[in-house]
């Protein structure tokens, strides 16, 4: 088991570019990964965090998210595994923030439409 991190909110609503906070410190030449993430969006960061393992030599890279959101954007992939479909709105709470906060609501709210 390792831990990766990267972002592209860095405490905004809206994603920007990619950032590393922590990659992985364990090779991942010839191994099967299971990458687990809160929210599937758009799916960029998660599409490049994809890419990156496979370009560590990881054999096969499998995706599963709480989240899905349910929306024409994507950037083409999709989840192997998917805890729950929600519309497209900003969601927070379990883990997710909101302008670097409310992370630790016990659930999950999704902000009003009109602060969107």
């Amino acid at each position: 088991m390792d831990y990766l991190h990267a972002t592209r909110y860095h405490g905004n609503i809206k994603g920007g570019d990619l950032h590393w906070l922590v990659r992985p410190s364990h090779s991942l030449q010839g191994r099967v990964v299971l990458l687990i993430d809160d929210i599937l969006d758009e799916g960029v960061t998660l599409a490049a965090i994809c890419a990156a393992c496979r370009e560590a030599g990881a054999r096969q890279v499998y995706t599963a998210v709480l989240l899905n959101k349910l929306h024409s954007r994507k950037s083409g992939l999709e989840a192997d595994f998917v805890g729950l479909d929600v519309e497209d709105r900003y969601v927070f709470g379990c883990g997710m923030d909101y302008k670097d906060y409310l992370r630790n609501v016990p659930g999950i709210y999704a902000i009003p439409e009109e602060d969107e």
